[in-house]
């Protein structure tokens, strides 16, 4: 079964930095576009960014976009968010999650168009860590 497994949260202070990392199982990992996706509190679901199975980063956030760094590791089937400068609004709820379909062709992003995302567009996702940024 697939399975998705979050980790590395936790409570840091403004300007300071977490690396989340997704542990992936149950699926051809290196074949699967990945995502991070977030719930702050009163939000609802906000894209934070996405890579290609092979590598490469398409697409951040406005809102992350020079702070946070996607990246993963075929070989160990780990997804990792590298979040730096973290700002008070980062508090949220991060998800990594999996496309519905293998391949290096459109991400989801892409194939869904203006909308926002939920979460049945979503092959699978994990539990969820909590990253709270407070002083």
């Amino acid at each position: 079964q697939v399975q998705l497994v979050e980790s590395g949260g936790g409570l840091v202070q403004p300007g300071g930095s977490l690396r989340l990392s997704c542990a992936a199982s149950g699926f051809t990992f290196s074949n699967y576009w990945m995502y991070w996706v977030r719930q702050g509190p009163g939000t609802g679901l906000e894209w934070v960014s996405d890579i290609k199975p092979g590598g490469g980063n398409p697409y951040d956030a406005d809102s992350v976009k020079g702070r946070f760094t996607i990246s993963r590791d075929n070989a160990k089937n780990t997804l990792y968010l590298q979040m730096n400068s973290l700002k008070p609004e980062d508090t949220a709820l991060y998800y990594c999650a999996k496309d519905r379909w293998g391949g290096s062709g459109l991400g989801l992003r892409r194939r869904i168009g203006a909308r926002q995302p939920a979460w049945a567009d979503f092959g699978s996702w994990g539990q969820g860590t909590q990253v709270t940024v407070s002083s």
